[in-house]
């Protein structure tokens, strides 16, 4: 198989200087990777929440952050990095150049039948084709074969995907980056369910109270079906320590309910990285602030990824 890293579409253009982000895929799955690659590397927080995550690299200074398909084989995409950056180093085995790398996985294989993962070659093409400034949307990468809105059960799911929102505040700059593969729907800022819980028959999407009740008068179980998660990167430039940028992982993942119902369920993975390259000052945007504009774009981030 041949990673596919040229891709057309719809793509976020941000300007963050020193984060270049990579997306391979087979196209034999479909599935992919996406790899954030900061140039002078990046303090990190994480958040899990979801009740069936995985993760890899449990490191509080990360070179990059790799997310993938494939389930826990697709975490091998990560070492693909790893190595890469490695090779890059020319092989240095020096302990300050130690590529430490991060990631995260979806299972994917809900809506294909074949053995196709994110592997090692995967991840280091996808590091080879990191650049700055764009991130494409939708079904790329980690997203290719990602679906929401399956708490009633497979068949009322509709494509997933990646999504990204981005906004300078001042010396600030704040990006959010999103793989949605939810058990949960995508709901929008009027509280309509936009993608997911889809009845075939009727063209109708179901809110998620509605739906559990009408499944209650009927008798009905609903069993949410296994496998879903959604993973976030939520990276900035602004300084800040530890314990701040903890809490705005927090704060932000927490935020997300607002765009994914249901949203940290048992069966779902998912997992939030906070990221600061502490490159800029900013009395202006203290640490609630700081959260509160995240929050908002990591809504932006979740309808991104199912934006037609």
């Amino acid at each position: 198989m041949e990673p596919r890293t040229d891709f057309g579409g719809p793509a976020l253009e941000l300007d963050f200087p020193g984060l270049r982000i990579g997306v391979a895929e087979y196209d034999e799955g479909p599935t992919g990777c996406t790899v954030f690659h900061f140039a002078n590397g990046a303090t990190i927080e994480r958040d899990v929440r979801g009740g069936s995550p995985g993760t890899f690299g449990e490191f509080d200074w990360v070179d990059a952050v790799c997310f993938a398909g494939g389930s826990l084989y697709g975490l091998e995409a990560a070492t693909g990095v790893a190595a890469e950056l490695f090779a890059q180093r020319d092989y240095d085995t020096g302990w300050m150049s130690i590529a430490a790398v991060a990631g995260a996985i979806i299972f994917d294989w809900g809506p294909r039948d074949n053995a196709v993962y994110p592997d090692k070659d995967l991840g280091r093409a996808a590091l080879r084709a990191a650049l700055e400034g764009r991130f494409p949307l939708g079904r790329r990468g980690a997203g290719r074969s990602a679906t929401v809105g399956k708490t009633f059960g497979l068949e009322h799911g509709e494509p997933g995907g990646q999504g990204g929102a981005f906004r300078t505040v001042g010396s600030t700059r704040l990006a959010v980056f999103t793989v949605v593969n939810a058990v949960g729907a995508i709901v929008d800022r009027e509280g309509h369910v936009v993608r997911g819980h889809h009845d075939r028959s009727t063209g109708a999407r179901r809110a998620l109270v509605e739906g559990v009740e009408e499944r209650v008068a009927g008798g009905r179980t609903v069993h949410p079906t296994p496998g879903n998660t959604t993973l976030t990167l939520v990276a900035t430039n602004q300084r800040t320590d530890r314990e701040v940028l903890r809490q705005l992982g927090r704060q932000v993942h927490a935020s997300m309910a607002r765009a994914i119902h249901p949203f940290h369920a048992l069966t779902d993975g998912d997992v939030l990285f906070a990221a600061t390259t502490n490159e800029a000052d900013n009395d202006a945007l203290d640490s609630v602030a700081l959260g509160v504009v995240a929050s908002e774009l990591a809504w932006d981030a979740v309808l991104a990824a199912v934006r037609d």
